[in-house]
Formats: structure tokens, sequence, C-alpha cells
């Protein structure tokens, strides 16, 4: 909207300073999350008194544990090669805020929102806000997204769920479909200690009469879910029942493959159509085919997403921080990220590292928030590696690498402290010779926080490492 407005550093970092002046989930392990502390009508009577932004944009809503974020980049990169505007909403941001929020289009397939808009609307906003005592910062954020969407007309947006479903800010929307990924235990603390009542507020997306696509649950899950969905009268379709495939997660040319035996509309995707995918590992296939089951579904109102849109989305979607090479050289060490954060991407992520990736070693940097299951990701992650590093990322909530290093200890995993993530990594590179794999992983802080500094990092290691 503002694309041409001059707007200095120091009034987007004001316009981000006053939004962080509010609550937020991600900073501090609080309760406000439960019902008891929360106002569910607060969201929709803010974008009420914005104007509705939400109302009448088509929309796919996509909750989970696991994978939402790739399934939503998945479904956002296919929706834009089908030529269409489309609004992309996900959380939390890997290296800077405005990835939060993006419109992309043929022309931009990055469409983060610009600073000037981000600043006009943070304005906007100022004065809704005083009538609305004790809003939260993802309630807010959420409003931005709503409102940047409606100003920009997109086609179609895609919104990832902040947290939980249930009372979620984004589940003010009534989109074409509702999305549930791949669930395990997280956020215990808010959501609840067992999957059947973590599937209870996922499953709160589900709206009656809209379709659903869940990818395959586990029975205690899958039951809350078939419940939810029957109650509100909303088509379910699961993974691995209604849509089955096959494929290699990882294959020599360094894409994954997809290969769908069965899907309820053929005049989309034939059985044994084979796609290649950018985002690789054996939990992108079964993205891969949440993504396609959702597609399918808004497919009507959507004409020019066909097979060969499809096609074209899947091999260019870029999902930052997801089993990502970060460097790769024929006398350097591989540099490979990945935000894998709670004990069930710990598992994934060590498969893939066993299956996927070529190497003599494996030289592990670890580092973790404070809230999670250490204890639980240690076991497969650790014992992959040569030598594990553990170190700390920027954010408020992250562990100590001493804390770290006592966790690994009692469960018998030397390792190595060092006091920030640059330094974790350069000492790594020392440590690697040309046919090893560096693995930075833990959470999205740490693979965050290398990312930013890897420009600088870069310089300074390659080179070195080439004279040496």
């Amino acid at each position: 909207m503002n694309e041409n407005s001059d707007v200095t550093a120091g009034a987007y970092g004001a316009a981000l300073d006053y939004l962080y002046s509010f609550i937020n989930l991600e900073h501090k392990r609080v309760d406000r999350y439960m019902a008891s502390k929360m106002d569910p009508t607060r969201p929709g009577r803010l974008l009420a008194y914005l104007g509705s932004p939400h109302e009448g944009m088509p929309a796919i809503h996509i909750a989970g544990t696991k994978g939402k974020g790739s399934v939503a980049a998945m479904c956002a990169a296919c929706l834009r090669a089908a030529g269409l505007k489309v609004g992309l909403y996900t959380s939390p941001h890997v290296q800077e805020f405005r990835e939060r929020i993006r419109v992309l289009t043929a022309n931009d397939g990055e469409g983060l929102i610009s600073e000037a808009d981000f600043v006009y609307l943070v304005e906007r906003l100022k004065e809704a806000i005083a009538h609305f005592p004790d809003i939260t910062w993802f309630e807010i954020v959420t409003a931005i997204a709503f409102l940047h969407f409606a100003q920009e007309a997109v086609d179609v947006a895609v919104i990832e769920v902040g947290l939980g479903g249930r009372l979620d800010a984004t589940n003010i929307i009534t989109p074409l479909v509702s999305v549930i990924t791949s669930l395990s235990l997280d956020h215990t603390y808010l959501l609840g200690d067992t999957l059947d009542k973590i599937a209870y507020e996922k499953g709160g997306i589900i709206k009656p009469g809209v379709p659903v696509v869940t990818a395959g649950q586990k029975p205690e899950a899958l039951e809350v879910l078939l419940k939810m969905a029957a109650e509100r009268e909303a088509p379910l379709s699961v993974i691995g029942r209604n849509w089955r495939y096959e494929g290699e997660g990882r294959a020599a040319d360094g894409l994954g493959r997809l290969t769908i035996t069965h899907s309820p509309d053929p005049t989309f995707i034939p059985p044994q159509t084979t796609l290649a995918l950018s985002l690789v590992g054996d939990h992108q296939l079964e993205n891969a085919a949440v993504a396609l089951a959702a597609l399918q579904i808004v497919r009507p109102r959507f004409p020019g997403l066909t097979l060969t849109a499809v096609q074209r989305g899947l091999v260019a979607t870029h999902w930052t921080g997801r089993l990502q090479i970060v460097h790769q050289g024929q006398s350097t060490p591989t540099l490979l990220v990945d935000c894998a954060h709670n004990v069930d991407s710990a598992i994934k992520l060590g498969q893939a590292l066993v299956h996927d990736f070529s190497y003599d070693r494996l030289i592990l940097v670890f580092g973790a928030t404070a809230d999670k299951d250490v204890t639980g990701m240690i076991p497969h992650l650790f014992g992959l590696a040569a030598t594990t590093i553990v170190t700390i990322s920027s954010h408020p909530r992250a562990a100590s690498p001493s804390e770290l290093a006592l966790a690994a200890s009692d469960l018998g995993f030397p390792v190595l402290v060092f006091p920030t993530v640059a330094a974790a990594v350069s000492h790594a590179w020392e440590l690697a010779g040309a046919n090893d794999l560096i693995c930075v992983t833990g959470s999205i802080f740490i693979v965050g926080d290398l990312l930013n500094e890897w420009g600088e990092l870069e310089r300074e290691l390659v080179g070195n490492y080439v004279m040496t």
C-alpha cells in the first residue's frame, strides 16, 4: 500500500518496539492461552472494529504440532504458481519479523510486508487497541496480517495457527478448508499433556460444514478429530486413507520425490503421479500429501490450480530452516540447519541424517529453549554425532549451555560448550573435514541466529578453510 513512503529504520524499529510491549507467548512461558485467562471473543470484536477485513477472504487454515509451516509454504507456492495473489501468515519468524506476513505474486515469491506498510498498520491499530484492554501481542499481529491482506486484495490467504487452535486469534476465520498436520506433545503446559487433549485444542479450528484434512495421526488423536468433525458435519480426509502415497525423502539430485498412489480426484492428481519436492526428508512427503489434499478441496474455486501449477509450486517452495543446506562445497564441510524443536522433530531429523545425507562424520551444534523436553530430544541426535557442541541463542527463553551440558552428561553424552552460536559453529568448522556434515539445530531461534550471522561467518570460515 505504502511502497513509496519514506519510512526510516527508526520508525520501523519504534513500531516493532511498540508491538513487542504487548504479551508474547513465544517469549514468555505464561498461561495466557488458558480459557480462564483469555477472552475468545476479543479477536472478533477487534476485527469488527477495524471493518472485518477477514470476512469474505478465501482461506486455508492450518493447525498442527509439526509441519504446519511447511504445509502452508507448499500451499502458498502452488497457489502462486496458479497465477493467484496469495497472502501467507505464519509464525514464528526465523530471521526477521516481516517473514510472518507476506503477499506472494507472480513477480515476487518472497512478498514480505514492507516496512512502510507495517508502520502504517501499527499506527492505524493504536487507536483501536485503546478500546481493548488486555489485548495480546498475537491478536494485534493477526489483525495487521488481515488488514494487509485485505488492502492488497489477495485472491486467497494461507493462515497458520499461532498456538493451539481453539483459542487462537486466527480462529476467527471461516476458511475453505481446515488443515491439521502431524500432532505430537509440545507446549504441554498450555495445550495439555496427552495427545487427545492436544488434538482437542488443534481440532478447535474445525468449523461446521467446512471440509477438514488431517495428516495421519496416532489413534488417540485421530479419534478426537473424527468425533469433532462428525459433530460439526465437516467432511474429513485422512492422509493414509483418502490419500495414499510413497516416495523418497531426498533423491540423488537433492530433491524429494512424492508419488501419489491414490487420490479422491484423479482428474487433479492421477494415480502414480510423481512430484519433485524442494523440501526434503521423509516427513515432507506427508506434508506435501496434506498440502495436495487441501488444494484439491479449494481447486473448484481456482480453475488455474492444475497439476502443472502444483508441480511448479512444490519444486519451488522455499521454507527457511527446514533441512536447509546453507553451505556446500567440494573442499569444505557441508552446513545444514533444521528447526527441530521437540522430541518428534528430533526423531524426524535423526532419521533424515541417517537416511538422506552422506558424510564421513556428523558434528552437531545444538541449542534449545528452556521449556522443551531436552532430555527427550538428546538421545535421538547426540548419539549420531562424532562431536556435539551445545550453545545458546539470543532468545530470552533459551536454555543455558551449562544446563544442556548437564542434561547431556546425565544421559551419557559428552559435549563441548560454547557461549554463542557463532563461536559454536566456528569451532565445529575447525573440527570438520571436507566430507563432514555440520548440523545446527534444536530450535528455530538457534537457526535464526546462525542465518543472521552467516554472511560474515561464511567470509571468515570458508576463506580460512580453503586457504588451509
